[in-house]
């Protein structure tokens, strides 16, 4: 996947992932989210033997890493 394809996927899955946790964000953090968010899926679902392939596919994989971080920031904030 070429860098601006991995931008747009990541600031896409950091905007479903704030959506998901009803937060509010500027454009530059759901990026940072969602490329986070890819890392973090990518570890959790190679965890249990899970691989993205596709767009969609690494879609999902960013938008539930995404999901994570913010839960367990929303839970560090606590």
């Amino acid at each position: 996947m070429g860098l601006i394809l991995f931008l747009i996927v990541g600031a896409l899955a950091g905007w479903l992932a704030s959506r998901f946790m009803n937060q509010s964000q500027g454009l530059l953090m759901n990026v940072i989210v969602g490329v986070v968010g890819a890392y973090i899926g990518g570890f959790l679902f190679g965890m249990i033997g899970i691989g993205a392939t596709g767009i969609i596919g690494s879609l999902i994989l960013a938008t539930v890493g995404a999901v994570v971080l913010l839960w367990v920031l929303g839970k560090v904030r606590d």
